[in-house]
Formats: structure tokens, C-alpha cells, sequence
């Protein structure tokens, strides 16, 4: 693996991430750098497995569409 990293991309990334929703990025991170399981996600936070299941569905699309429109704003579903 290159050690180089690209800080345009690591930029790009870290924006993404952060225009998520408070509980969505907090169950993102959960899921993809700590690897825990929904169960376990579920039983730290007191929402049900399928309530963790549903809202890292929406962290992973909320998440890749802000890769793709770095301009993207919330407000602008109301508009559509």
C-alpha cells in the first residue's frame, strides 16, 4: 500500500463525513473503524438493531452523495 496520501481526497473525505447527521456519522464510524455490529451498536446507544441497520443505510447514501456534490446542501431536498 502507498503510504502517500492525496489531501485534496482526504479533504474531500472528511467534509463528506462531517455534512452527515450527528447519529449517522456516529453509526458510520461505529460500523467502519471500530467494526462493531449492529447488536453491539444497537445495545450502546438504545436504538433497536433495525433502527442502526436503517441509519447506516442513510450514512452510506447521505455519505457517498456528498462525495459526489461537494456543494450539496440538506436544504436543498425541500426544493426538489
Amino acid at each position: 500500500m502507498n503510504d502517500s496520501h492525496d489531501p485534496a481526497l482526504l479533504e474531500r473525505l472528511e467534509d463528506a463525513l462531517l455534512r452527515l447527521p450527528r447519529i449517522q456519522r456516529d453509526i458510520f464510524l461505529a460500523v467502519r473503524l471500530d467494526a462493531l455490529s449492529y447488536g453491539e451498536i444497537a445495545e450502546r446507544t438504545g436504538l433497536t438493531k433495525r433502527q442502526v441497520e436503517r441509519l447506516f443505510a442513510k450514512a452510506l447514501g447521505n455519505f457517498s452523495r456528498n462525495l459526489r456534490d461537494p456543494l450539496r446542501q440538506r436544504w436543498r431536498r425541500w426544493l426538489r
